[in-house]
């Protein structure tokens, strides 16, 4: 990349105004202050970012865990540039692209059971909406119109919506919405205990009985009134938390003795990272509906989507055949240059066996995130497929002040890592070679030591 023919070199960049734009999961105020040209991203390419001053940093975290394939692949620029050579945006109300039928048709093959109606979306968060929305309506389609309730879990993400904020349990993101917040949400255990888990390597043998809370929640509010549940598979946004071998095999079986919905979020364990296809196929666990996202075309435009097993969409496919069935929908829903994005990311996915090379590298990333326990601080380490977390001990009661230092020293060393409160998570691209894991662990713990 030409940096100096580019308006964003560093003295360009040096002059921006950053006032007006109001930055997305961002402490605002630092970041302004700051001014980080390390922060300033301009190009991307493999596994690698570029900034305004030119420094490469490894991509540790696959973009927002979406680029799985890593930047820009040929494949995937070439179709989307053939795409704006053809159309550049087709309505999806009354009108349809053929391709987006056969992307359809793709995803639900590669989908678990008969989980084969696909419904598109722009993001994971307008995916939970809409899957909450097919999960209320298919109950009253049924005659079930009381099955009004969602139950989600403590710590979970499910986007920024006010559904995926009601069904999620971060409190940061709930605490000023209360208001608004979906009634009637209750709430799960989370799965996190550092007591019993701490530096498990892969699935912990503790906490199955977990799941079991949800007979409680039933007999409180009684199977008639709930609609569904909604957990992730493997929870990433919070840090990589891992669920207890046969966990999930539990909330299957309780779900279907009292005819709940069960609902995976996968947005982040979708399409390859987990060692399959999906998290359902790596876990075994077969979902109602599936929400997804990110890796279904690399993050190149945004995308999301419901997988519904097709007992689901026949509910809806009743009354006049001149009726709309579901009152739903988004003007980009299907945008054609994300379809053009998805198929070249499917054909990769495909013939470069992607699943099957991420569960490859899961091994790799377990054997060195692991290798760094005993680092200063360091109080747990959790793995499952290619993603791994290390939790830190908060400074001097300060949440989230050694993560971001830690986030600090990694880019001096050429890392791009995320950080949440104090926890710092990996999923790199599928690209990544065993020299780059080894130097991204290495980073790693020199950034622990130096952040002390």
């Amino acid at each position: 990349m030409n940096l100096a023919a580019n308006t964003s070199t560093p003295h360009a960049v040096a002059d921006l105004n950053l006032d007006p734009y109001w930055m997305p999961y961002t402490h605002n105020r630092y970041f302004k202050k700051h001014q980080p040209l390390d922060r300033m991203l301009v190009g991307a390419e493999g596994a690698y970012y570029t900034t305004v001053e030119g420094q490469r940093l490894f991509d540790c975290l696959s973009g927002l865990w979406c680029s799985s394939l890593g930047h820009r692949p040929a494949k995937i620029v070439e179709a989307v540039k053939n795409q704006l050579d053809r159309a550049d945006y087709i309505p999806a109300f009354q009108m349809a692209n053929p391709e987006s039928f056969r992307l359809a048709e793709r995803i639900a093959d590669v989908a678990p059971a008969d989980l084969n109606r696909v419904f598109f979306t722009n993001s994971g968060s307008e995916a939970v909406d809409t899957a909450l929305k097919i999960a209320l309506a298919y109950h009253r389609l049924k005659g079930d119109a009381s099955r009004t309730r969602f139950i989600g879990r403590e710590k979970g993400y499910h986007g920024v919506g006010f559904g995926g904020v009601s069904v999620g349990g971060m409190v940061a993101n709930r605490k000023m919405f209360a208001a608004a917040m979906i009634p009637g949400v209750d709430h799960l255990p989370h799965t996190h205990n550092l007591k019993e888990m701490a530096f498990s390597k892969g699935l912990p043998t503790w906490g199955a009985h977990l799941a079991d809370d949800l007979e409680r929640i039933v007999a409180l509010h009684d199977a008639s009134t709930i609609a569904a549940v909604i957990v992730e598979p493997m929870q990433g946004s919070v840090g990589v938390v891992v669920p207890p071998v046969g966990y999930l095999k539990r909330l299957r079986e309780i779900c279907d003795k009292h005819g709940i919905l069960l609902i995976f979020d996968e947005v982040i364990t979708g399409f390859g990272r987990m060692g399959d296809w999906f998290g359902a196929q790596a876990f075994g666990v077969t979902p109602d509906l599936i929400t997804f996202a990110k890796c279904v075309n690399n993050g190149t435009v945004p995308m999301g989507g419901v997988i519904a097993r097709q007992g689901i969409y026949d509910m809806f496919m009743q009354g006049p055949d001149y009726a709309v069935e579901f009152f739903h929908g988004y003007t980009y829903s299907a945008h054609p240059l994300a379809v053009a994005a998805a198929h070249a990311t499917l054909d990769i996915l495909h013939e470069d066996e992607v699943p099957k090379r991420f569960a490859t590298l899961a091994a790799k990333i377990e054997n060195g995130a692991h290798a760094l326990k005993g680092e200063p601080n360091v109080i747990d380490i959790r793995n499952c497929g290619a993603a791994a977390a290390i939790e830190m001990s908060p400074l001097a009661g300060q949440v989230g002040v050694r993560g971001l230092r830690v986030f600090e020293e990694a880019l001096k060393r050429g890392m791009l890592l995320r950080f949440t409160g104090d926890t710092i998570a990996m999923a790199p691209p599928v690209v990544t070679t065993d020299a780059e894991l080894d130097r991204m662990f290495s980073a790693v713990g020199d950034a622990i030591r130096a952040a002390g």
